[in-house]
């Protein structure tokens, strides 16, 4: 799914940066040109970016 329309970024541009080594959203940022124009797609961005970073599921700790 495209995340940033203005830069045609999709969801899986940011997953390869991830798996190529990126961990800041600003190096994100410079390689994907992810959130640089308009910056409506930066929440999105960094919900996916942030997931790619530590895929494994959030278990729910009962309370």
């Amino acid at each position: 799914m495209f995340v940033c329309v203005c830069n045609a970024v999709r969801d899986r541009d940011l997953k390869e940066a991830a798996r190529q080594g990126v961990r800041r959203f600003e190096d994100l940022q410079a390689c994907t040109r992810v959130a640089t124009c308009c910056g409506r797609c930066e929440p999105m961005a960094r919900e996916v970016f942030t997931r790619a970073l530590d895929p494994a599921p959030q278990s729910v700790q009962p309370a």
